[in-house]
């Protein structure tokens, strides 16, 4: 055996062997639709995430989730999340996706990525009809109970902008809405569909004021789902499914359902 065939011989081996692995790989790679996506939701949110009559998770953005998935050959499976851990949780990767309102502020863009946004919405403030308060004048607003959801863009707002409040913080938007029916409160401040769901249709109650949404260093530029800042790509490809079933009309029949006005950016 020459001095070259006994380099070569053991190449050849060595990228048989290779090729062979390859392929091995190929037969069992995970193509795209095959992949999971796990997606984070604070649970219950009337009308964006909800549990129905027999129990299942459904909403607007549970629709809408599944419908982004399904046209990016992907698969949702839901996680719920507490509204004031569900940042942490997706920076300790315990989920790829929040897709439960974030509103796109300038704060939270610094600690997550966002995709583009899909919805917006303003907020709105709800009591009894003769609550007698004036949202525009703070002043009439002193030494009132107010409720807002923990870790939200309305409890910004309440604590940077309305002085001499008692401010009540709660886990969930349902829970803020059974301490004002109990008398624990005076005004809720909530986003506005979300109190439309939730308090407009009980005897008695009704929108105090005009829709908030403004300032936009609070209120943002409307709600995207957001992903850890490492995941670009994935980001990417959310925003590149949710251009299509925005333009093949699936964005508005699954609005519709839920909407009786337009939401869409």
């Amino acid at each position: 055996m020459t001095d070259k065939s006994r380099y070569i011989a053991p190449l050849i081996v060595f990228s048989l062997a290779i090729a062979a692995s390859l392929f091995v790989l190929d037969l069992y790679r995970v193509e795209p639709q095959d992949r999971t996506i796990r997606m984070a939701v604070d649970v219950p949110y009337e009308p964006f995430e909800y549990y129905d009559s027999d129990g299942n998770l459904t909403g607007f953005e549970i629709e809408l989730g599944e419908a982004v998935c399904e046209e990016m050959g992907l698969y949702c499976q839901w996680v719920v999340q507490a509204w004031d851990d569900i940042i942490p949780g997706l920076l300790d990767r315990r989920y790829e996706v929040i897709f439960s309102s974030m509103s796109i502020t300038p704060d939270r863009a610094e600690r997550v990525l966002f995709s583009a946004p899909y919805y917006t919405t303003p907020s709105g403030w709800f009591a009894r009809q003769d609550a007698g308060f004036d949202p525009q004048s703070p002043a009439s607003m002193v030494g009132l109970r107010v409720g807002v959801q923990r870790g939200t863009i309305q409890d910004d707002y309440v604590t940077d902008y309305l002085e001499g409040i008692d401010v009540r913080r709660f886990s969930t938007a349902d829970d803020i809405v059974l301490d004002l029916e109990g008398g624990r409160l005076d005004a809720i401040f909530l986003d506005f569909p979300v109190g439309e769901q939730t308090i407009l249709g009980r005897p008695g109650y009704a929108v105090i004021g005009e829709p908030v949404n403004e300032p936009r260093h609070i209120f943002g530029d409307g709600v995207g789902a957001a992903f850890h800042p490492d995941e670009q790509e994935l980001a990417e490809t959310f925003n590149e499914g949710l251009r299509r079933v925005k333009e093949n009309g699936t964005y508005e029949a699954i609005m519709n359902n839920y909407f009786a006005y337009d939401i869409m950016i």
